[in-house]
């Protein structure tokens, strides 16, 4: 089990893969778009190792990729479909970054570095740690620039009244995309620095 628990901490796919950078830009200026991104993606990459693997004896090697894509297209669509039904908000805030789960390199790297060389249970573990580990980041990220951007956390007010009253302003950096990436960067360094 503790091979599993890399993408949580060591090999965590933003942190040392640097993947899946584009999506932790765009939907982390608050936290319920940036959990339920990570929520999907780690969906869409649990189950997308597992029908791949269980499909993996059975795949040519020359159309291995048009497969992945056709099982991680399902999955995109069946997760796009539910928030639209039932979180319709937070599909409109999500927009096409949920379609671009499909180009997703964690998903894919993980179907050709993992599912189609190992049994569907390791599998299935395997992406949903990946997927948690590339959340984690997510919501990390979107806690501080929701916080100190807007002065919320999910929505909701949190910086008292009085902190506005004796002058402290809201940092409007905080909510544009290059935040992201510099947040990212601090969080790329500080992992570095605890573990070497």
């Amino acid at each position: 089990m503790k091979k599993y628990l890399g993408p949580l901490s060591k090999d965590n796919p933003i942190l040392v893969q640097t993947l899946g950078v584009c999506s932790a830009l765009a939907v982390t200026a608050q936290m319920k778009p940036a959990v339920v991104m990570a929520l999907s993606v780690t969906v869409v990459c649990a189950f997308s190792n597992l029908i791949i693997s269980l499909l993996r004896n059975t795949i040519p090697p020359r159309i291995r990729i048009i497969v992945q894509l056709l099982v991680v297209s399902f999955f995109v669509i069946l997760v796009d479909q539910l928030l639209q039904a039932m979180l319709y908000d937070v599909s409109k805030i999500l927009s096409v970054f949920v379609g671009l789960i499909i180009t997703n390199c964690i998903i894919m790297g993980r179907l050709e570095a993992f599912a189609l060389s190992h049994k569907p249970i390791p599998s299935l573990l395997d992406g949903m740690m990946n997927g948690l580990g590339y959340g984690f980041v997510l919501v990390v990220v979107a806690f501080f620039r929701e916080l100190l951007g807007s002065g919320t956390l999910w929505n909701h007010p949190v910086v008292p009244q009085s902190w506005y009253a004796a002058g402290y302003l809201n940092n409007g950096l905080m909510i544009l995309p290059p935040m992201a990436l510099i947040l990212v960067g601090v969080l790329i360094w500080a992992k570095n620095s605890l573990t070497h």
